[in-house]
């Protein structure tokens, strides 16, 4: 491998087209474009905008970054085809970035610590994650902090929560398993390409590129009402 690689990334996995370029010593090319609907026909044309402003061809990349989730159900689907298709044209790899690695933030590979990170989640709910030696240590959940059934938390390992709702997280596990509360840092997610970027390339550098195809990651099962855009398909 390359000691710094030249990676492009993007994300559809909000309300936002989001794309960024990383190269030379760690040189980055960001763009992001709030909308709501229509990434699907944007993204191509975002993702070319930003190598020719920056002199680059597609043959130039030595991988393709993708954001998997979790988020808008179509959304991830927009990205995650397209860096199947980039990856088998351009016979390079793709990084995986999930939404919690964006939340923990661009040292996210680096940070060793065991921490719970929060994201949100639909009518006020939350998907959680757990992270130890900078990698994902469990499956992630859905829950519902402040309902009548509240989910007690495994947190042995965990030195810190954040993200949303980190304090009422803490407390929940205070509750629920009759301990101290855990130190929490409410966070929102900021700079999405460029922190997605920085993510791959420490993925890059620490040998975390497998070659396997990305996957949406998704948490919980799609709502009843089927989306207005018809989804791209996804092969097995």
């Amino acid at each position: 491998m390359k000691a710094q690689p030249t990676i492009l990334a993007f994300d559809t996995s909000a309300a936002h087209c989001a794309a960024a370029l990383l190269w030379g010593d760690g040189q980055i090319a960001a763009r992001q474009e709030d909308m709501s609907r229509g990434q699907g026909e944007r993204l191509m044309g975002l993702l070319e905008e930003v190598l020719q402003q920056e002199g680059f061809a597609w043959s130039d990349l030595d991988a393709i970054a993708v954001g998997v989730g979790p988020g808008n159900f179509t959304g991830i689907r927009i990205a995650v085809s397209a860096a199947r298709g980039l990856a088998l044209g351009l016979g390079i790899p793709v990084i995986s970035v999930s939404n919690f690695e964006i939340m923990r933030g661009p040292n996210s590979v680096t940070d060793l610590h065991g921490q719970l990170v929060s994201l949100p989640a639909p009518r006020g709910t939350n998907y959680i994650q757990v992270f130890d030696g900078g990698k994902a240590a469990r499956a992630p959940q859905h829950i519902a902090v402040g309902s009548e059934t509240e989910p007690a938390l495994d947190l042995r390992g965990v030195t810190d929560v954040i993200g949303e709702h980190a304090a009422d997280i803490s407390m929940l596990n205070a509750r629920t398993a009759q301990s101290s509360a855990i130190p929490a840092m409410e966070r929102e997610i900021h700079e999405v390409p460029g922190t997605m970027v920085r993510i791959a390339t420490d993925k890059w550098l620490a040998g975390q590129v497998d070659g396997t195809r990305p996957a949406p990651l998704y948490v919980r099962p799609a709502d009843a009402a089927p989306p207005r855009d018809k989804p791209p398909v996804i092969l097995p």
